[in-house]
Order: C-alpha cells, then sequence, then structure tokens
C-alpha cells in the first residue's frame, strides 16, 4: 500500500515538475555524498526554485558558506517575527556584508502590536502554539508555496525529536492542488563540534548570544541559556511541553 502509494505521488510531481527521480533512493544517495555535492545536485536540479531559510543557527551558516563557494546561487529568507533578539538582527546585518548578499526577511501579517490588540498582549506566554503559527508558520506556508525545495540546517543531533530526519524528504503540501514540495536537510548528520570547527575556521560571524550558553536562538521571549549537558534546544519554551515552533512539524508526515 505504502509502495503504490509513494509511486502515485511521485509520477504526479514528476507531470507536474518534470523531476525524475525516487525520493527515496535519491536520499539515500546523498547520505553518502559531502556538502558540496549535495548542494550542487540541488542547484543543478533546481536552480532557484530551491532556497534555503535561516535562522541563523550554526548549521546554517555552514550551508550558505558552502553554497556561495561553489557557485549555488540560491535564494535565502529568513522569518522576522518582530521578537528576535538584538544580536540576531545585527547578525544578519553582518552576514550579509561577510558574503556580499541579501537575506530577505519574511514578516507575519500582524505586527507584535496587532497581534496583541486582535489576540491578546504576550501570547506567546498564554498560548505560545498560536503565537509560533501567526509569527512563523503561516508567513513561511507563503513562502514556501513559491518554491519546489526548502533547504533546511535540520541535524539529527539537535533534539530526540531529529533524530530520524532524511537528508531529502518529501511533503504534500497542499491536497486541494496536489502539490508537494521537497525538504533538503544537507547538514542532517554533523555534529555540533563540526559546525564550530568550521565556523571558527572560517572566520564566519555568529550570533554573540552562543557565546553566554544560548545554544539553540530563536525569539527572544522564549529563548534562555541552556548547560552543556542539555539538548540543544531545551531552552526554548520553558515551562511548557513544546521544543519545536512547528515550522518543521505542520508539514506532517513526509511522503
Amino acid at each position: 500500500m505504502y509502495n503504490i502509494l509513494l509511486i502515485d505521488v511521485l509520477m504526479a510531481f514528476k507531470l507536474e515538475n518534470k523531476h525524475d527521480f525516487n525520493v527515496l533512493e535519491e536520499s539515500e544517495r546523498l547520505e553518502r555524498a559531502d556538502l558540496n555535492n549535495v548542494l550542487s545536485w540541488c542547484w543543478e536540479t533546481f536552480g532557484e526554485k530551491a532556497a534555503m531559510g535561516t535562522s541563523f543557527q550554526g548549521s546554517g551558516l555552514v550551508i550558505i558558506d558552502h553554497a556561495i563557494k561553489i557557485g549555488c546561487r540560491f535564494p535565502i529568507f529568513t522569518i522576522d517575527t518582530g521578537l528576535l533578539f538584538p544580536e540576531t538582527l545585527v547578525l544578519k546585518q553582518q552576514l550579509e556584508e561577510f558574503w556580499g548578499i541579501n537575506i530577505a526577511g519574511i514578516v507575519p501579517e500582524q505586527t507584535v502590536q496587532e497581534q496583541a490588540d486582535t489576540m491578546g498582549p504576550e501570547l506567546w506566554k498564554v498560548r505560545p502554539d498560536s503565537c509560533c503559527q501567526m509569527r512563523k508558520v503561516l508567513p513561511l506556508q507563503s513562502k514556501l508555496s513559491t518554491l519546489d525545495v526548502w533547504i533546511t540546517g535540520l541535524r539529527r543531533g539537535q533534539s530526540e525529536h531529529r533524530k530520524k530526519t532524511r537528508i531529502l524528504e518529501m511533503y504534500e503540501f497542499d491536497k486541494i492542488r496536489s502539490s508537494y514540495i521537497f525538504k533538503l536537510n544537507p547538514m542532517v548528520a554533523w555534529s555540533r563540534d563540526s559546525v564550530w570547527a568550521y565556523l571558527k575556521k572560517h572566520d564566519i560571524p555568529y550570533n554573540s548570544l552562543h557565546d553566554q550558553g544560548y545554544r539553540s536562538i530563536g525569539c527572544r521571549p522564549c529563548t534562555k541559556p541552556v548547560t552543556d549537558t542539555q539538548d540543544e534546544r531545551a531552552g526554548r519554551w520553558e515551562g511548557f511541553e513544546k521544543t519545536e515552533c512547528g515550522i518543521h512539524t505542520f508539514l506532517g508526515q513526509g511522503i
């Protein structure tokens, strides 16, 4: 049943997008390739219909640096929730100057004040899932509707939830329109130590909050420092049973 469904989905995707490969087989092949080869394959196959989404975590910076050095000029975007740390906004400017690129800022439909007016003040304190949905997930959905591939910096070592992440995944994006999207996670097998060794070796600017105990950095009200013995994402949404904002889970189960 699963194989029949997969074949049907792949055929529909092939007809619409003219990409002819088996997702699971290609994912297994890419697992054995180095980062440059993974990015080159994506660029040659999809060009600017693939884009990198970044929140300026270390692994995303490694991807961008590799892509630029080998001539893969993927569009790059970040979700500016209106609640980011000042240090994150400074870093965005530093990186644009460092690489000579533009990182597009994707913003929610409502400002933080408009959200407070309609949903109540400091929504993140009482309904963090709703806040993440409005300020992260919905803007991302709008952006992804224009793409074939979403490139991320997910790593399996970041949390228990991410341990089963594949390097190439495929999701049903729009059931009504039979629209599908690929998610490319070229850093899945990298360790945190490998990421930071690369950043230091190549003098790539990084968020100064990392030097203050912040291992995963999101919105200012929902991010705390953690110890070295905790999961990287343990400092997110303190006091809630929540480890994901929703941008990596809203698509549901991969195909």
